[in-house]
């Protein structure tokens, strides 16, 4: 099993969310991977997008080929000092809204997967030692 790296007993991606969401849909709709153009998380960006690669192989399920990750998308890690990536809430919906809906109305692609990732963040939370929890919510998006 894949260890996710912590401080202070807090996870350091929302990539076990992401890998649990992209699951759950692709069983409840039957689908695989190929059924997509592409499977877009938004932002693990570099290190949270292969912990999600091997936590998805742990459940048979190979995305790496369909995989892309807004965080990744959004910033150019050879000239942008980005270490790992923005808010995924903003990298999705700016990534999605400014790139993806383009390709999909010019049926460059027909039918994507977008996994919003994030932190429920609560400094309650933090105050007791607890976990800060991580969400992902996935949206198909398929051209007409």
């Amino acid at each position: 099993m894949y260890k996710i790296k912590e401080i202070y007993g807090v996870p350091l991606t929302s990539s076990p969310s992401a890998a649990d969401t992209i699951y759950a849909h692709l069983a409840h709709t039957k689908t695989t991977p190929d059924d997509y153009d592409c499977i877009v998380t938004g932002d693990l960006a570099t290190v949270g997008t292969e912990i999600l690669i091997e936590l998805m192989k742990e459940k048979g399920v190979d995305i790496r080929k369909k995989h892309l990750d807004c965080g990744s998308l959004i910033y150019d890690r050879d000239t942008q000092n980005v270490e790992a990536g923005g808010s995924g809430c903003g990298c999705i919906a700016s990534v999605f809204s400014g790139f993806f809906a383009r390709k999909l109305r010019q049926k460059e692609i027909s039918k994507i997967l977008l996994v919003a990732t994030g932190a429920l963040m609560s400094p309650s939370s933090v105050l007791l030692g607890e976990p800060i929890a991580g969400i992902a919510h996935a949206v198909e998006i398929e051209a007409v």
